[in-house]
């Protein structure tokens, strides 16, 4: 059996129809820029302008909007993926500073997603976006997804301008741990401060960088520690930095006179997805066996896409298949709390 602990549906019209009457206005909109030969999609959302041209062509329009669950079953079923976890889209980019704007688009957001996803709960499951410009209506947001079939919870390596070691997220990650739902921290930047401080960046500062920073600010800050039962997931960024990451910790733990874990993804119970690109039996060295996952990326076309990467996990032959069967069963099960 295999999990797909990364994949993506792309928002569409339906998606924002769960807004209440007042909230209509926060609606957001496709457009186009540029001229008829230059002409590029982008979603207006609070008088901003998203980037809109992260859609994998290599899958049907209607799978990647889940508009038809059958004919997307069908493809999985290609691919030999049983089950997907399903990260939105739109959240990848910071979108608002307004928190009644924030609040409309999550809230619509998690109602269609738990709508489309209960028609196939034994094929997907879902992350919900919490509106984490509110910290209270985040965290009955996190109620709604955990009875309605989410797995996980949306964050980026920024949320708020704000590391997501800071205490303001607290209730959150104590709802999380009564819910059993993990922090699921996603390639993505939540702060638009940061992310418009590298905005002709490709992506590797504003969005992969802040995500290994909130690694090493949960782990260096205690947090796990805090939340006994929080799990955390590092998501979509590879695992070749996890060595040079870990060795920063341990010799900024030894500099205060403490040790870092020997088991230290294990011990603070994080999981991080691997890419077949990475050097995964080095990675393993320091991760252990329990802790990777891995994803498609399904439905987007960026540096981490591959449809074929669960397929393709053991075809160097470096890797034993046992490992092999926790890295695509075991571990998302286990991470994400799935039924056997």
């Amino acid at each position: 059996m295999m999990i797909d602990a990364d994949a993506h549906v792309i928002e569409n019209d339906a998606t924002w129809e769960y807004m209440l009457e007042a909230e209509r206005r926060f609606k957001p909109q496709l457009v186009r820029t540029g001229n008829a030969d230059s002409a590029t999609d982008c979603l207006l959302v609070d008088g901003r302008l998203i980037p809109w041209t992260n859609i994998g062509k290599d899958v049907p329009k209607a799978s990647r909007e889940m508009t038809d669950l059958r004919g997307r079953i069908a493809h999985m079923n290609e691919l030999g993926i049983d089950l997907q976890v399903i990260y939105p889209t739109i959240f990848i980019f910071p979108l608002t500073r307004r928190p009644e704007v924030d609040l409309a688009i999550c809230r619509s957001y998690n109602r269609w997603m738990a709508e489309v996803v209960k028609k196939a709960l034994n094929r997907f499951r879902w992350v919900v976006a919490p509106p984490l410009l509110s910290i209270n209506m985040a965290v009955e947001e996190l109620r709604f997804g955990k009875e309605n079939g989410a797995c996980g919870i949306f964050m980026r390596g920024l949320e708020a301008d704000r590391s997501l070691s800071d205490p303001y997220f607290f209730p959150l990650y104590e709802e999380a741990s009564r819910l059993d739902l993990p922090i699921c921290v996603h390639s993505a930047n939540g702060s638009l401060t940061g992310y418009e401080l590298f905005i002709d960046d490709p992506g590797f500062c504003k969005f992969k960088l802040a995500v290994i920073g909130a690694f090493h600010s949960l782990v260096y800050f205690r947090i796990p520690q805090k939340f006994p039962k929080l799990k955390i997931g590092i998501i979509e960024v590879g695992a070749q930095w996890l060595p040079h990451a870990v060795r920063d910790l341990a010799r900024r733990y030894a500099r205060r006179g403490q040790s870092l874990e020997k088991n230290l993804l294990a011990e603070n119970r994080i999981y991080v997805t691997c890419q077949n690109d990475d050097d995964i039996p080095y990675v393993l060295k320091c991760s252990g066996e329990d802790s990777l996952l891995m994803g498609t990326d399904y439905g987007h076309s960026d540096n981490a896409s591959e449809l074929l990467a669960l397929q393709a996990l053991g075809d160097k032959g470096e890797i034993r298949a046992a490992i092999i069967e926790k890295i695509l069963y075991h571990n998302p099960k286990n991470f994400y709390g799935l039924s056997p």
